[in-house]
């Protein structure tokens, strides 16, 4: 008979101790062990009675790198962001705060490839009614796809293996749980065994399979983090649940480019495809102000123009607030010093509010200089030109540093009618797109001028 032990697991980096401890020794996380039990089968004999099959060996010239076959879903923002489309066998987990459209996409997703391929959507937190009314209030067609509701992995699977499912959706992998542990669903060890019996049941049969998981209050996926390694693909749902913008990225892809970013708008009828995010993005106000400007950020494979907003005040406190809203604090401080040493503009007595209109996040260095054109332009309250983009990284000793994509994105700007564009020099092109006027940069003393040309 196999021995029950219990064992502590960290949410965090999924290593388990024979003890609890307040900080994890692993990962350093505090608060993060929580109690498991774990079933422990008898040891082999001795060495003799280790057996098994040899493995197979190739070199890598011999390994096949013919291109993986997908199939698409009907969405073709969702296709970008999993990198082209499904992959049979494939483990996709999908992440985002409560109520963003996690259940809906998926929903919508399902019913259409059910037209054209058996689907399995299994809920673990809804009725089928529940799911059976969604669909008919978002027009969905209702006759292919198959709905169960369990949450027991051995059911799921055992119905899977009899349904042969070409695509299956687990919403949501917290509420599923193992016979084989006794402790409650969403814990550490049912997290971990439930998600790799899904793993190892589509490796086995090409199921391509989606698990939607919750999230915590700092936004990161809930439970232990060897969850997101064991799966091929992340998806994480970004935008705010009462605004009209959802955005789907991939931060892990094992099957395509990461940071790929697909955009959707949330209507009565579910999830649509944003097709030109620019243009939603773009949505400014009629007059000029002071305090807005316009850059190219580089989102996964394609260029999106989103507009950066400052406005700098006078602050009444001893030390001024730096606030930002879709970009790195940190950063932000950093170029307030690089203006003040190196552009002779202090910003030492103001408070700074930076935001990304349209909930965009931009990771990438090259939003630097357009954050700084945001920041003058509203500290000297002089409103830059509509028709005006700006993009570049900015260095320490206040050097305009080129960026990768450079032609992209000013393709991208002259497409939608901007007229001037102020970039580094390495990005400036032989031949500017038609329309469009290219200022090449390399200090920032050149870039303050040619803003209020």
């Amino acid at each position: 008979m196999a021995k029950a032990k219990r064992m502590y697991g960290c949410t965090e980096c999924g290593a388990t101790f024979p003890k609890w401890a307040g900080q994890c020794s692993e990962c350093g996380a505090w608060n993060t062990l929580v109690e498991t039990v774990v079933e422990s089968a008898p040891g082999p004999a001795g060495r003799g009675s280790w057996t098994g099959q040899q493995a197979v060996l190739k070199t890598l010239a011999e390994v096949s790198v013919e291109e993986t076959p997908r199939f698409t879903t009907d969405s073709t923002e969702l296709d970008r962001v999993l990198g082209g489309g499904l992959v049979d066998g494939s483990v996709v987990l999908i992440g985002g705060d409560p109520g963003i459209g996690k259940s809906t996409i998926l929903l919508q997703t399902l019913c259409r490839i059910a037209e054209r391929m058996p689907a399995l959507y299994v809920t673990g937190e809804e009725s089928q009614q529940q799911v059976a009314m969604r669909a008919r209030r978002l027009g969905l067609p209702e006759d292919k796809l198959k709905v169960m509701t369990e949450t027991s992995i051995e059911s799921i699977i055992a119905t899977a293996r009899q349904e042969k499912p070409r695509v299956m959706v687990v919403d949501s992998i917290q509420t599923i749980f193992t016979e084989h542990l006794q402790s409650a669903p969403g814990g550490v060890a049912q997290v971990r065994e439930s998600a790799a019996l899904l793993v190892r049941f589509a490796k086995q049969t090409g199921t391509a399979i989606f698990l939607v998981g919750h999230v915590t209050k700092e936004g990161a996926l809930a439970g232990p983090r060897v969850l997101e390694h064991m799966v091929d693909t992340v998806l994480y749902f970004e935008g705010e649940s009462d605004g009209r913008l959802r955005l789907l990225r991939a931060v892990k892809n094992r099957f395509g480019a990461v940071n790929e970013l697909g955009v959707f708008g949330m209507t009565d009828k579910g999830l649509k495809e944003v097709s030109n995010p620019s243009a939603i993005f773009l949505t400014r106000a009629q007059e000029a102000v002071a305090g807005s400007v316009v850059m190219a950020t580089w989102e996964g494979s394609r260029p999106m123009l989103v507009e950066v907003q400052a406005l700098v005040d006078t602050s009444h406190l001893g030390n001024p607030r730096r606030v930002t809203v879709g970009l790195d604090q940190n950063r932000l401080a950093m170029l307030l010093a690089v203006l003040h040493r190196h552009g002779g503009i202090p910003t030492y007595d103001q408070d700074v509010f930076i935001n990304v209109v349209g909930g965009v996040k931009v990771l990438e260095t090259a939003v630097d200089l357009a954050l700084m054109a945001a920041v003058i332009s509203s500290l000297r309250d002089r409103p830059l030109a509509h028709d005006l983009l700006v993009f570049g990284e900015i260095g320490l000793s206040g050097e305009i540093r080129p960026v990768p994509s450079g032609q992209e994105r000013l393709k991208e700007a002259a497409k939608h009618g901007f007229k001037r564009a102020i970039v580094p020099k390495g990005n400036a092109p032989k031949e500017s797109p038609p329309g469009l006027e290219v200022i090449g940069v390399t200090r920032l003393d050149q870039a303050l001028d040619a803003l209020f040309e």
